[in-house]
């Protein structure tokens, strides 16, 4: 351990815990919507790096910017399925996508997606460690 509790990663330590570093593509975290005097429980799964980089990429376009977290959001939440037919009808999108402002406040919507971008390594807590001086 070197200064601050901070361990240097070694090729011995990605070797003996293998499963702990490994990039796992199945992982899904539940989160609470809270509504008024209720709780409602959506499941999210981990975003596609194809998916980031696309979302990504609208950021940049001042026109497809503001899809970006709706397309997160669609594209991750998989409980509720948002991408079911009868629930899109019955709420009467135009466009499968627009379910996600059917049914998420504009604040709930960047916040859903800012987890799901966490589980693919986005905002994580990893930091620059400034050299150590003697």
């Amino acid at each position: 351990m070197s200064e601050k509790g901070i361990k240097k990663l070694s090729v011995k330590d990605l070797i003996k815990e293998k499963e702990k570093f490994q990039v796992k593509d199945n992982v899904t975290k539940n989160l609470v919507i809270e509504r008024g005097d209720e709780n409602f429980l959506i499941t999210i799964k981990k975003p596609s790096k194809s998916l980031c980089v696309d979302c990504m990429e609208m950021l940049s376009d001042t026109q497809m910017g503001k899809n970006a977290d709706k397309e997160m959001v669609y594209n991750t939440v998989i409980s509720p399925d948002l991408k079911d037919k009868e629930l899109q009808d019955a709420f009467g999108c135009a466009e499968p996508i627009d379910i996600v402002e059917k049914i998420f406040e504009v604040g709930e919507i960047g916040t859903v997606s800012g987890h799901a971008l966490t589980l693919a390594g986005y905002n994580n807590g990893i930091k620059i460690q400034e050299d150590l001086k003697n």
